[in-house]
């Protein structure tokens, strides 16, 4: 056990975790011998800790290394085995906003899924990535490939299909029972003529401006477009004009949990500029994924603290249900609401829970009257790209399970995350398969729009 847990110095702090921006461009973020250094410091802090240790499979990969080795300790364990925790670590970010009692104010300034991030640029930096995890993470490229319509329609029928799943796996790493998004020719963008906003003047209410610009996503716009449709539905409803940017990317998140931040920067120069216009017009910004949600208004600004348009844009950037609630309490909110939800399982995805909103979507859905929720916060195992790699569905299963029990255990009406592609992980593991249904969906039925 190395000098840095001595008996008597203080362990934890009651104060609130303090998130150091990312020096990624600097020269010793990628140099391997610092990298080594502070991987050795910070895994020996979670060797004497164990706080983590029913998280992800990060912490229990590193802790039975540890415990299988001739010592006990990480001196016993190869380097050549760290990569195996860096692969399993998400960068769901749970560790450090819930679990460790050694993040930032205190002395020893711990931040695993930073450490992470950094392992995971150096290796892309210097290695680079499977031709599968490449492909996996350049979510324009691929829908834009297979959202042509002949193209939609053979992608969506070999994916449904037990041949084509045992090809997919065979030839690119894709585990033949993973979830796999179906794709759409008719995307958002191609709808968005026939979903005109509300004519009427915006009502600010909050801290909300009462005039709206859609950040679709990727996911959104040839995945699951019938979930943008149902935001806009929302909105419409309740009298708050929308407006598109002309055009959008990739939020970058797929990039950064690569470790690709250069493509990540690429990304916020092409997304950014267009979304600060909104902003500086007088818009507020909604995304209905919340890895997006929470790239916009967390995950750029540590990495580009310096930049006004990041800034400013992350202030304005809010989870849809969040901004629902703020028009509620400013007496904005319709509750005219025509049908009742009865039972209602509701999973809270952990890229929602990260940035410490509350159980917003439960308290608009209980507005509805004849409805009960009951709430599930654990991680589904979907993870970004994790769950659907080969080696990595077996461990991404066993997190899922315990979701997948409460769901079923709770015989509910309908089933939900915030998180469509945690919704399909978590259907994934049904006995009885069926489908998840998005939270905006379960308000627009409770609207009877």
């Amino acid at each position: 056990m190395s000098d840095a847990r001595r008996p008597g110095q203080r362990e934890g702090s009651l104060e609130a975790p303090t998130r150091h921006p990312l020096a990624w461009q600097t020269p010793e973020f990628h140099d391997p011998a610092a990298l080594d250094a502070e991987l050795t410091r910070v895994f020996d802090i979670c060797h004497g800790c164990r706080r983590c240790f029913n998280l992800c499979q990060a912490f229990p990969t590193l802790f039975d290394r540890i415990d299988q080795s001739a010592t006990g300790e990480l001196d016993g364990v190869p380097k050549s085995a760290w990569q195996e925790v860096v692969d399993h670590c998400y960068l769901c970010d749970l560790c450090f906003m819930t679990k460790c009692p050694y993040v930032p104010p205190h002395p020893w300034n711990v931040d695993f899924p930073h450490l992470m991030l950094r392992a995971k640029a150096v290796r892309f930096r210097e290695h680079g990535a499977r031709f599968r995890d490449r492909v996996l993470t350049s979510t324009d490229r691929v829908g834009r490939l297979a959202g042509i319509p002949v193209v939609a329609g053979a992608v969506n029928a070999a994916n449904r299909s037990r041949l084509g799943r045992r090809l997919l796996e065979r030839a690119f790493g894709v585990h033949r029972d993973a979830p796999v998004p179906e794709y759409h020719s008719a995307s958002f963008r191609r709808r968005a003529a026939r979903h005109q906003p509300p004519a009427v003047e915006p009502v600010a209410a909050g801290p909300t401006t009462g005039r709206v610009a859609v950040f679709v996503t990727c996911y959104g716009n040839r995945n699951e477009p019938e979930i943008v449709e149902d935001l806009v539905a929302v909105l419409r409803h309740n009298g708050i004009p929308f407006a598109l940017a002309d055009s959008e990317r990739c939020c970058g998140m797929p990039k950064l949990e690569l470790g690709d931040l250069e493509a990540v920067a690429q990304l916020k120069d092409y997304n950014i500029p267009r979304l600060a216009e909104l902003v500086e017009a007088g818009h507020d910004i909604l995304a209905v994924v919340p890895s997006c949600v929470l790239m916009l208004r967390q995950e750029l600004p540590l990495l580009f603290p310096e930049d006004p348009q990041v800034a400013a844009v992350a202030a304005r950037t809010f989870d849809p249900f969040e901004y629902l609630l703020h028009r509620h309490a400013a007496g904005r909110l319709r509750t005219d609401f025509r049908q009742a939800l009865g039972q209602v399982a509701w999973h809270v995805p952990c890229h929602l829970r990260v940035q410490n909103l509350g159980l917003r979507t439960r308290e608009v859905l209980a507005l509805v009257p004849g409805t009960t929720l009951t709430v599930i916060e654990r991680c589904s195992g979907h993870d970004g790209t994790y769950a659907v790699k080969r080696e990595f569905r077996a461990a991404a299963m066993k997190i899922t399970r315990p979701v997948v029990q409460r769901v079923e255990a709770a015989a509910a009406d309908h089933y939900a995350s915030d998180c469509p592609m945690a919704g399909h992980q978590i259907e994934s593991g049904l006995t009885a398969r069926r489908a998840p249904e998005h939270p905006l969906r379960l308000l627009r039925l409770a609207y009877g729009i």
